[in-house]
């Protein structure tokens, strides 16, 4: 009984899907990324809010994008007025609002705390879309806002 030689071009794509498999292993958080899509509700003609969404896709998000209806967003998402800001998203489940960096969006989908999402109140320079040329590669001090289903916020994660 004579074996067949195995096919070169399934031995390809048996050792692709293996790489794929072990690289995902390897890279937890990017693997999270490219799986998560998030919706975002910003103004049409806001920069920034442009910025903050290729920053996502960078970091492999796959991002939905619609022009204006944020407060409406903000409002059903149970994001106090005070915590505003240029935009509002949603992604797994969680509200995000303002320029939330993607390491932050991949740590909470990572531990699933109970609460509503996370914030970046207002728009400090130095925060994902916030950065840049246009800002003077300036870099201010802001904090990343756990919102809890209490209405209370606690900091998830300070930039300095």
């Amino acid at each position: 009984m004579k074996l067949a030689r195995p096919d070169p071009d399934r031995r390809q794509t048996l050792r692709q899907g293996l790489a794929l498999c072990l690289g995902s292993l390897m890279m937890p958080g990017l693997a999270l990324a490219a799986a998560a899509r998030v919706q975002v509700w910003k103004g049409p003609a806001c920069a920034c809010c442009t910025d903050w969404i290729r920053h996502l896709q960078a970091q492999g998000f796959q991002v939905d994008v619609t022009d204006g209806g944020n407060t409406q967003a903000r409002k059903r998402l149970g994001i106090p007025l005070a915590l505003g800001s240029c935009h509002t998203a949603l992604v797994g489940g969680y509200a995000l609002e303002g320029h939330v960096p993607a390491r932050e969006i991949r740590r909470l989908l990572q531990e699933r705390p109970q609460a509503l999402g996370l914030a970046v109140p207002g728009m400090p320079i130095g925060s994902p879309g916030m950065d840049g040329p246009d800002y003077g590669y300036r870099q201010d001090p802001y904090e990343v806002l756990l919102l809890l289903k209490d209405g209370s916020t606690r900091v998830y994660q300070s930039y300095r």
